[in-house]
């Protein structure tokens, strides 16, 4: 099994009854499996905060609950994780962080190891797959035994990483009557108070706890004289650097992460010489230990970025790379994200990079990709939703430019070189945490353009659906939210509302227009799902363009789109067909119609 699917499988046995998530890399694959476990109510949630609102809420009535998502996540849910740190879990509650370090997938690296510390919540690290599985159920124990939520924090290699998993039977655990107990879970100031000092006599139990737990272990005695104290996938990484070193390592995994063991670490250090903290990206374990005042070594040693690996580790603590099995001569070639052929963004980016007066802010997700050459649509992305908000700062910032200019010559010009600001945002991170945005630019007056590129999906994690799909996880058909109407009843004119095709760069540079040069509100939602959604890819399989060679004159309009599918050659372009997808963009802009569209859509 993937740590994923582990973890998927180790709610199923531990008897959780709901689980939810807002898919994010690493942590998508998780509420995927739990989905076919037709015991657990499983959703995908509008966005994270919601996610561990609606798992708190069936953990306060008394059900085992789940709530999985991204590190960045996290952030958006910390509002209800530290208050219901103060409430509790009558019925088990796991809250799955994927942290991802290396930044395959992210916007940032962060180590939200952090979070358990602050909300002085138990956390576990698995180290692999069989781990994943069994901490998951040791969390819902955990989570009820000391009526606390509990931080199941993984990594992108933990997460997606193949392991031997002995899998087990599903315990059914029964949903706890209702007991209604509001001194408990109203969290008025005057009750919190009361739940914080209980907080502190919980979190000295755990440390109890967390020096007896089986999770963290001293392993081959303690009568080396090098000892490494580790957890999660830096142990792994850090057992295959210093195999064979010719010296007796000790070990002292940890598994259980929050509270750390501090007499467990004082018993193991004063066996050792030297003690070894090997962790990736803060020095979180690092730092406790050095509390303890024992002397350590890590950070100093280790980089602060990026992803550890058995090389990187041996070098530090050796000196000396570990050998390679077998090297490879030929380095692959560069391979940049890119938007895939036939992607229905592609048009709407294209209509605006014709403008240079504009100021972009852009969102996560497969729109971040308009930044790339050639288009090069986008200014600053900062996280889900800021593709709304943030042009609202843009504007205001702008404006106050201009009027500092306007009592001013100097500096005329440079105000008057952006003329609007454009906002860029897909339909599923619209509805995570874009419609509170467009609610403040209506309120608050903005003349910002908002573009919502709707590809019927949430492409850039793998697929899932979202309140704008139609579907619930599991396939079943369910309402389906209108963009325009949801826009229109935030405040924005239904005559500034332009709905587009934008596969038609006609449509598309005409509703561009209109947005550049209105006064007002405006936005426009494109109307083209994915190309890799399987239906639509199947539907188009047999339709493709194709250039003829004697009309082609290597002018390169065709190549101002950036599609991956199409290629300069020394004697002329050419589309590969098993690539296209017969958007025909590119023909739209060929002037001497040398590109043209073959085959049929299969409806």
């Amino acid at each position: 099994m993937t740590g994923n699917e582990a973890i998927a499988r180790g709610a199923w046995e531990a008897g959780c009854h709901v689980a939810t998530a807002y898919p994010g890399t690493p942590s998508s694959e998780i509420l995927e499996n739990i989905s076919r476990y037709e015991e657990i109510d499983s959703e995908w949630s509008t966005n994270e905060k919601v996610a561990l609102e609606v798992a708190s809420g069936a953990s306060i009535v008394g059900a085992r609950a789940l709530a999985a998502m991204k590190h960045v996540g996290l952030n958006v849910a910390a509002d209800p994780l530290f208050t219901m740190s103060y409430i509790g879990a009558r019925g088990g509650l796991v809250i799955v962080t994927a942290d991802d370090p290396g930044l395959f997938s992210s916007q940032n690296e962060q180590d939200n190891r952090w979070y358990a510390l602050h909300a002085k919540i138990p956390m576990f690290e698995p180290s692999d797959s069989q781990e994943c599985k069994d901490f998951t159920i040791r969390a819902f124990d955990l989570s009820e035994r000391f009526d606390v939520p509990v931080l199941l924090r993984v990594t992108t290699r933990i997460c997606h990483s193949k392991g031997m998993t002995e899998i087990g039977e599903r315990r059914e655990v029964p949903v706890k009557p209702f007991e209604r107990d509001r001194k408990k879970c109203v969290m008025m100031p005057a009750m919190a108070a009361v739940r914080r000092r209980l907080m502190e006599d919980r979190e000295a139990s755990l440390r109890d706890l967390s020096n007896d737990c089986p999770c963290n272990y001293i392993e081959s005695g303690a009568d080396g004289k090098i000892g490494v104290i580790s957890s999660g996938v830096s142990y792994q990484h850090a057992k295959d650097a210093l195999s064979g070193l010719g010296e007796p390592v000790s070990w002292l995994k940890l598994g259980l992460t929050y509270p750390l063991p501090d007499r467990l670490i004082e018993r193991f250090a004063s066996g050792v010489e030297t003690v070894y903290v090997i962790e990736e990206n803060e020095p979180y374990i690092e730092n406790f230990v050095r509390q303890l005042g024992i002397r350590c070594t890590g950070r100093s040693l280790l980089p602060a970025a990026g992803e550890l690996n058995a090389g990187i580790i041996r070098r530090a603590i050796t000196g000396s790379a570990a050998a390679k099995p077998y090297s490879v001569e030929a380095s692959p070639p560069p391979r940049p994200p890119v938007l895939c052929p036939g992607c229905s963004h592609r048009g709407i980016f294209f209509a605006m990079s014709k403008y240079r007066d504009i100021a972009v802010s852009s969102d996560i997700g497969c729109y971040t990709l308009g930044v790339l050459p050639p288009l090069e649509v986008g200014d600053a992305t900062i996280c889900m939703g800021s593709g709304v908000s943030a042009g609202i700062g843009f504007e205001k910032a702008l404006n106050a430019r201009t009027k500092s200019c306007d009592r001013a010559d100097a500096g005329r010009a440079d105000a008057d070189a952006i003329k609007k600001v454009f906002g860029v945002i897909g339909d599923s991170t619209f509805f995570h945490s874009g419609i509170t945005g467009l609610i403040d630019a209506v309120v608050n007056g903005s003349n910002m353009a908002l573009c919502i590129l709707d590809n019927r999906i949430t492409a850039m994690t793998g697929h899932q659906e979202n309140p704008g799909t139609g579907f619930t996880i599991g396939g079943d058909p369910t309402v389906r939210i209108d963009l325009k109407s949801l826009c229109t009843a935030c405040g924005v004119k239904p005559e500034n509302v332009r709905m587009v095709d934008p596969y038609d760069l006609d449509a598309a540079e005409k509703a561009v227009r209109e947005a550049h040069d209105a006064t007002e509100l405006f936005v426009i939602i494109t109307t083209r799902p994915c190309a890799l959604i399987k239906d639509v890819a199947r539907s188009r399989a047999n339709l493709f363009c194709a250039v003829d060679s004697n009309l082609c004159v290597m002018c390169g309009m065709c190549m101002r789109i950036g599609c991956p599918a199409i290629s300069r050659l020394d004697k002329g372009v050419r589309i590969e067909r098993a690539m296209c997808n017969g958007c025909s963009m590119c023909a739209q802009l060929c002037p001497k119609q040398a590109i043209s569209r073959v085959g049929e859509i299969d409806d």
